[in-house]
């Protein structure tokens, strides 16, 4: 391992950076960096940050109002470029896993991708209840759903693009943080920025600000602890996205008017129910790609006296992943007017999803 007294990164300066998109492409560059210094060997992490490293990621995430972490909203939202004319997609940067790393970065962004237009349906819906427009809070509803919908079944190319067992034995480390972690339980010191460590969260899938508007508009409402962890995520999000959520939390609740609208109970419990489905297939994409490796490593560790201990069952964020993924998807159900409306998707028609964004992947 390089020790801060040895690493030879000069000391960069952020003050030439000038724009929006330079700050963000290099928080995304230090991050990188910094999750490959701290995590190269997995068994022995670092316990400090270099200040040529520490430094430069602090001032620029200062101006990002971001945390000097590698967030989901770089890895996975800034994190491609165009590849050719034809739209294909390559990442900018990459960690070790071979093509897993590149597949699960690209599927992730796919998946957000597909959130943008439940997103601009939830603009035009607020627009809509303002106006008391039923019928176009009905097809803000149904923007909504499809948008969902496209979300789970884009999901789905983590099974063709993704190696569970590259994922689990050498990708997922470099995405985990220093909060909540039983590798690194003091933190991490920032040379040259504090003296006390920093706890913080490595990257997390409830970091994404889509899925905490989709929980906004339609009112699910989580129990303790989850609800203060997708708080705290919110700190790891851009500023913009931030107020975003924060607005739809605070505006006139969707659900106060669909109670009083028998014409809208169906179409809101079908987006509750596919939101519903997208959580439940996470955590079964959970328990794939990380329960599964983590048992049969555990199983291997009891056989051999060279096996490591792991994170499990903590997730790359902090939480106990099965438990949160299973409490959010729960409150999801809850949020439901008819107990008989799991069964609402899967009778409604899924005609309209497709399975172009594969070739995305290409």
């Amino acid at each position: 391992m390089f020790e801060p007294s040895t690493f030879q990164m000069p000391m960069l300066n952020p003050y030439l950076l000038r724009s929006y998109g330079e700050l963000r492409l290099a928080h995304l560059a230090l991050g990188f960096i910094t999750m490959g210094y701290v995590w190269q060997e997995e068994d022995n992490p670092a316990q400090r940050l270099p200040k040529a490293l520490a430094v430069p990621f602090s001032l620029v995430s200062r101006q990002l109002s971001l945390p000097s972490i590698l967030t989901y909203a770089d890895c996975v939202l800034a994190n491609w470029t165009l590849r050719d004319r034809a739209g294909n997609m390559e990442t900018i940067f990459n960690f070790p896993g071979d093509e897993s790393c590149q597949g699960f970065l690209l599927v992730s962004m796919v998946v957000e991708k597909a959130a943008a237009s439940g997103l601009k349906g939830i603009l035009a819906m607020r627009h809509a209840m303002e106006a008391c427009d039923v019928t176009r809070i009905l097809k803000g509803l149904a923007e909504i759903t499809g948008s969902l919908q496209q979300m789970k079944e884009d999901f789905q190319l983590m099974h063709a693009h993704v190696n569970q067992n590259d994922f689990y034995g050498t990708l997922r480390i470099f995405f985990t943080g220093w909060r909540d972690n039983p590798l690194l339980p003091d933190g991490l010191v920032y040379d040259g920025v504090a003296a006390e460590p920093m706890f913080l969260s490595g990257c997390s899938a409830a970091q994404s600000s889509a899925m905490q508007c989709f929980d906004a508009v339609l009112g699910v409402q989580h129990e303790e602890p989850s609800a203060a962890f997708l708080r705290r995520m919110r700190l790891y999000m851009p500023p913009a996205h931030r107020q975003l959520i924060e607005t739809l939390c605070a505006s006139p609740p969707l659900r106060a008017l669909v109670v009083s609208s028998p014409a809208l109970h169906r179409p809101y419990d079908l987006c509750v129910s596919a939101l519903e489905a997208l959580r439940s297939f996470h955590l079964r994409i959970v328990t794939k790609f990380i329960i599964v490796p983590g048992a049969q490593k555990r199983a291997g560790a009891g056989r051999c006296p060279l096996g490591g201990v792991g994170l499990d069952p903590t997730g790359t964020g902090g939480s106990n992943a099965m438990v949160f993924l299973k409490s959010t998807r729960d409150a999801t159900h809850r949020a439901l007017l008819s107990s008989s409306s799991s069964s609402l998707l899967s009778s409604s028609s899924s005609s309209l999803l497709s399975s172009s964004s594969s070739s995305l992947l290409d």
